[in-house]
């Protein structure tokens, strides 16, 4: 990573508990979460009924009435998300060349809710096997392809550089946000307008991961069921929402004036090639994955000063991670907070990544680690600083951030205040 790095000078989110970046925020560091009783759909006869859902009008965030009709609430989530990173980064983009403006869009399962919905219509809800076309939306396509989504950005935009998604489960926001940032690394864009989207709160997701009781059933007390490290954790919350950022070559954002949030230090992706959903316990791809990204932001264990965990909130999950922690730092692990947003804004699957790295960002930005909500009775067998139930004062100028996803997919990626670190790979 030797040259040009990447910065962040635009944020722009889509979560649970408020959209935009301001509300986001204000909820992590209160350390509220916003689980609840599903409402998108009448979640009845399920194991799980709780998710935590975002209050968004696509109307009322500036969408027309055609782009309401031909995307899916994903895309919508990804195009206003844009919308707030442009505007932060006080980029004119009219006066960069659009061949040298990128776009890079993480999500796990695209249009979902759309693809069901027109499912039902052209079935007669499900009752038809051959199903009528003429039935169909005619957008039905858009929804189909999730490479759509990448092209609804590029056009908000003007993008006419590289464009793509990257669906890598639950890693897909920060594999995204990577890729994004190579791309102004090795010189192909000037601007890149990466993060990642997902609306999964339908009831064929909800139904997939009740199969494999995966998420939390604790329906009675959707306020508390998200509980990373806890002792009495019992699966994570499903989630939904959006991050998407600015990325800009770091000396050139400077020349211009820009805000930098954070530049992008490094990064990795590792798989475990073991199981579709299962981790081993010792964790050592992520480990590699964590010290393969150190090694490519020239920073030791004793520079990283807190760890944004990917903490779902399953057994397996924080055990694993747990140990991959240890494994990559040694004993410095034990001296760095590590906390779990998803015990907030729960888990939106590809989305959360970018999620994540927003909370990052930002726990550079103000000086406070964003806390483990929910965490009451630690594990016995997890020993580390979670941070329980309330966000902390405390200066990180370089920042972890962890995503574990099913089908063994493991990325690390460390954002670092601007000068805190000099980049060696």
């Amino acid at each position: 990573m030797k040259g040009r790095r990447a910065a962040i000078t635009g944020i722009g989110v889509v979560a649970p508990g408020g959209v935009g970046t301001k509300a986001f925020w204000a909820l992590l560091t209160e350390g509220m979460t916003a689980t609840r009783t599903i409402s998108l759909f009448d979640p009845a006869g399920f194991r799980s009924r709780i998710a935590a859902e975002c209050d968004f009008d696509p109307a009322a965030e500036g969408l027309s009435a055609e782009q309401i009709e031909r995307t899916d609430r994903c895309a919508q989530f990804a195009v206003v998300c844009a919308r707030e990173a442009i505007e932060d980064s006080e980029l004119d983009l009219a006066a960069v060349d659009p061949g040298r403006i990128g776009v890079s869009v993480g999500s796990a399962v695209g249009n979902t809710i759309t693809l069901e919905r027109e499912y039902v219509v052209v079935s007669d809800s499900g009752r038809r096997w051959v199903v009528d076309p003429d039935k169909a939306s005619p957008h039905l396509y858009r929804a189909l392809i999730p490479s759509t989504i990448a092209t609804e950005v590029a056009w908000e935009c003007g993008a006419e550089g590289p464009a793509s998604v990257i669906s890598t489960g639950c890693t897909s926001g920060l594999d995204a946000v990577a890729h994004g940032a190579q791309l102004i690394e090795e010189g192909t864009a000037d601007v890149v307008i990466a993060g990642a989207t997902d609306a999964p709160i339908s009831p064929i997701t909800v139904a997939c991961f009740d199969a494999i009781k995966a998420t939390s059933p604790n329906n009675d007390d959707p306020e508390h069921a998200s509980r990373p490290f806890d002792a009495n954790r019992d699966g994570f919350v499903l989630g939904e929402g959006a991050a998407v950022f600015v990325l800009e070559d770091a000396e050139a954002a400077r020349r211009r004036g820009a805000h930098v949030y954070c530049e992008i230090a490094g990064y990795a992706q590792r798989s475990n090639a073991y199981h579709m959903t299962g981790l081993t316990r010792h964790g050592s791809e992520m480990a590699e994955a964590i010290r393969v990204a150190m090694d490519r932001a020239g920073v030791v264990p004793e520079d990283v000063d807190y760890v944004n965990a990917h903490g779902s909130g399953t057994k397996q999950n924080d055990r694993h991670e747990t140990a991959a922690v240890k494994a990559a730092l040694g004993p410095r692990a034990h001296e760095i907070p590590m906390s779990s947003i998803k015990s907030m804004v729960g888990h939106s699957l590809g989305a959360i990544g970018a999620i994540e790295i927003a909370a990052s960002a930002l726990a550079i930005e103000y000086g406070i680690v964003p806390p483990t909500a929910n965490l009451r009775e630690q594990d016995p067998e997890l020993d580390l600083d979670y941070v329980p139930r309330v966000a902390r004062r405390h200066r990180s100028d370089v920042v972890l951030s962890v995503g574990s996803g099913f089908g063994g997919f493991q990325t690390a990626m460390l954002l670092a205040r601007p000068e805190a670190v000099t980049t060696g790979a």
